[in-house]
């Protein structure tokens, strides 16, 4: 018997730009990064478009016409598809069906484009489709959330949910560009605001002290909605999320470890308690919170650095606590559990369990298995910390007003 043994190497590159007024006549950046590599040979472009954007944008869909019409390397391929925001358009898979039939039908082919302009979600699942068709079409991404454009959209990760689950259904496949035009910031609630910071804050708190501190110096003018400082928490976010999908050695995470996914395990499982009312980068605040307090409980961080922390989440206006964490705790064997949710993040990760946890602000360790009593204590913790915090109140009463009717049922 004889085996072949064969090693490849790809290499994948890709730019993440910053600008404003990306279909502006005049901004040259889509047109570079939709080059045709054939003088003469028009590329097909399909945009996939969230209808939020379009709502506080009414001039989008004329706008991304006339840019296109400008240019006759490009070619759309019919009017931009529209889905409505948020996390639903992962849940239901006939929108990632409606990609793929209008792929079909318009004739979009491997060097064709698909463009996707909007927040995480709808660009989650406009990427799922576009690398099922024909095995991989070119991916475009232009986010328009602070969380888009801090974290979502510059990785190589697409998914959609399924079986109740976050992103059970996805791919790995680098983007060909991700245009982070700064302009759409300006449209978006303050929920939406504040909460893409959450990833900025798990990104400081795994690499990088001194971006914590800058953090905390300007978490008044973060709030405040300074777009200068918002330009360089994005900025600065997004180079720390780059930096370790290419130099960490498992960038397509065929192994365990993901620090990234710090304070994720809770996370994911809280947005499924709270029928998703509760936003993404809300949830992450509360998971950072949890295993910064599991941290501080185990005694791997000191008091002052999880003081700061859960300071610095309150500072910028996002919860430490929400009622989901304990309302089903007393029932280990109860799907809506919260303890359940590192059962579906091993499940997720493959092989054994490995969650980040802290040594200090900047210092990530990673541990194979959490003391569930402890990880009681530490919601406890938290739950008396919220009760004490001024901002705090306002966003747990803001966020209990929204999620009403979402948790009622369970």
């Amino acid at each position: 018997m004889r085996t072949i043994h064969q090693s490849v190497r790809v290499d994948y590159r890709y730019p993440v730009c910053f600008t404003q007024g990306l279909f502006e006549h005049q901004n040259l950046l889509l047109r570079n990064a939709l080059h045709a590599e054939a003088a003469g040979v028009p590329k097909k472009v399909l945009f996939v478009v969230d209808q939020g954007v379009v709502r506080h944008h009414p001039n989008l869909l004329d706008s991304i016409r006339l840019y296109c019409l400008g240019d006759a390397s490009l070619e759309l391929a019919g009017p931009p598809l529209v889905f409505e925001g948020g996390e639903g358009v992962k849940n239901d898979p006939s929108h990632v069906a409606r990609v793929h039939r209008t792929v079909h039908t318009s004739g979009v082919d491997r060097h064709s484009y698909v463009v996707a302009v909007g927040g995480g979600a709808v660009i989650d699942m406009a990427g799922y489709a576009a690398a099922t068709a024909h095995r991989g079409l070119r991916l475009v991404r232009v986010p328009t959330t602070v969380l888009s454009q801090n974290d979502s959209a510059v990785g190589v990760k697409n998914g959609v949910n399924a079986f109740g689950k976050k992103n059970f259904l996805g791919t790995f496949a680098p983007p060909y560009a991700v245009l982070n035009d700064f302009d759409f910031l300006t449209t978006l609630a303050d929920r939406d605001w504040r909460g893409g910071i959450s990833e900025a804050l798990k990104v400081a708190l795994l690499k990088d002290a001194t971006f914590f501190g800058f953090l905390e110096g300007r978490a008044g003018d973060l709030v405040r909605r300074d777009m200068d400082a918002m330009q360089w928490v994005i900025y600065r976010c997004a180079q720390l999320h780059l930096e370790h999908i290419a130099t960490s050695g498992d960038p397509f995470e065929s192994g365990s470890s993901r620090p990234l996914d710090f304070g994720h395990w809770a996370a994911h499982k809280l947005e499924q308690l709270s029928g998703y009312a509760l936003r993404h980068g809300e949830a992450v605040a509360v998971g950072l919170a949890l295993d910064s307090t599991y941290s501080y409980l185990t005694g791997l961080l000191s008091e002052r650095y999880w003081r700061r922390i859960l300071g610095l989440i309150s500072l910028l206006g996002l919860p430490a606590y929400v009622g989901e964490l304990d309302r089903y705790l007393r029932n280990r064997t109860d799907a809506r559990c919260i303890l359940r949710g590192l059962d579906e993040f091993r499940e997720h990760l493959g092989g054994r369990l490995t969650v980040t946890l802290l040594r200090g602000i900047g210092d990530g360790t990673e541990a194979n298995k959490l003391d569930e009593c402890r990880i009681v204590e530490s919601i406890a913790l938290l739950r008396e910390h919220q009760a004490y915090q001024v901002g705090g109140e306002w966003h747990e009463h803001a966020y209990r007003h929204v999620s009403a009717n979402a948790t009622a049922t369970y």
